[in-house]
């Protein structure tokens, strides 16, 4: 198992640590739901060094990723973030991913931990003319710093205007004396920030970071409240809500899948999907009784199985318990009632528009 560079702070701050994608990583400190609702109300600090990080640059780079990426990579301009994904041809989804235009035939690629070999792997077969990948992960620590007091924390450690920058967009420049790359990005639902630099500086970036946000109590923020704090915003998890036999369609990302751009791959299955209509979608569920619902779980209308549960929590914002999951279209509306087999129990649940919180 690999270790990023905060590895030691982890321990000195408590972590549990576990095996999360190839790396050990901390899934909880003081515990998830107190480090959930201290970025719902203040601040917290994730580390996301274990994300994947390709460099594509060249004269057919922006050609190249309008090739494998399923949104439209010509509409972005330098210094702006879209969201998007890879596909196979088979419509299934490669990996889920951000992309970054830094200039002129110069992109950066933020891809999942567990996916980094793959995806590589995947990017390289396709290669062009006149284009190069580069795998820069080794050499790039990642902290995501989220919450309402994120923004002060951080304005405190650069003259970057952070205040005047808007979601999904980044800047380059100087925090405390280290030069990186700030994006206004975020899995949270939460204002938020991630900050990229060399992993050299890690130790001297996160305890800069502690000692600005101590005013507000800021806190380290394991994969436990991570994870709940993505699903209350209904965001994907790769391996749990979407994969190689999901297609964006499916799983309600037609948003980023731009069927109008020049051929990509994937687009064949996707146009022909699109226009006989999908069987199944990734819908939002609340559950009516004091229960959870987990990964695997089946979804019942009646005595019929229609769909299955792809990620399941107690929500510590909305204090109930709440999911995601696949049900065949026919019973995708809002507030359709079903029931989830929790262990051999039928739970009421109805369906309900995403996403679950609406107040970040």
């Amino acid at each position: 198992m690999r270790k990023t560079e905060f590895y030691e702070l982890h321990k000195e701050f408590g972590a549990k640590i576990i095996p999360f994608g190839g790396f050990e990583m901390p899934v909880q400190y003081k515990g998830i739901i107190e480090e959930h609702r201290a970025v719902r109300n203040s601040v917290g600090v994730f580390d996301v060094s274990h994300m994947g990080e390709f460099i594509i640059r060249g004269e057919n780079a922006e050609k190249f990723l309008n090739t494998i990426t399923i949104n439209d990579v010509s509409k972005l301009t330098p210094n702006k973030i879209q969201y998007s994904a890879l596909c196979y041809k088979t419509g299934g989804i490669v990996d889920d991913l951000l992309v970054y235009k830094i200039e002129e035939n110069h992109f950066m690629l933020v891809v999942n931990a567990s996916n980094i070999e793959k995806d590589f792997s995947w990017i390289e077969s396709n290669l062009i003319e006149k284009v190069k990948l580069t795998n820069e992960s080794d050499t790039i620590s990642l902290l995501a710093i989220q919450g309402p007091n994120s923004l002060k924390t951080l304005q405190k450690l650069t003259e970057i205007d952070l205040s005047s920058m808007a979601y999904y967009t980044f800047a380059t420049g100087k925090l405390t004396d280290v030069e990186m790359l700030i994006s206004r990005t975020g899995y949270t639902g939460e204002i938020g920030f991630e900050l990229y630099f060399d992993i050299s500086k890690s130790e001297k970036i996160w305890r800069a970071v502690f000692d600005a946000g101590a005013e507000f109590n800021i806190q380290p923020i394991g994969l436990g409240a991570r994870d709940t704090l993505r699903l209350e915003m209904g965001f994907c998890l790769y391996g749990n809500d979407i994969d190689q036999t999901t297609s964006p369609l499916e799983a309600g990302l037609g948003w980023i899948t731009k069927l109008n751009k020049m051929d990509f791959i994937g687009k064949e299955f996707l146009d022909k999907q699109n226009e006989i209509g999908v069987e199944r979608k990734l819908v939002g569920l609340k559950l009516n009784e004091k229960s959870v619902a987990r990964h695997g779980y089946e979804i019942f209308s009646g005595e019929e199985k229609i769909g299955i549960i792809t990620s399941g929590t107690f929500s510590p914002t909305l204090e109930n318990g709440i999911a995601l999951g696949y049900v065949a279209t026919s019973k995708s509306q809002i507030d359709t009632n079903l029931e989830i087999d929790i262990r051999g129990k039928k739970v009421s649940a109805t369906i309900v528009s995403l996403p679950f919180y609406k107040k970040g």
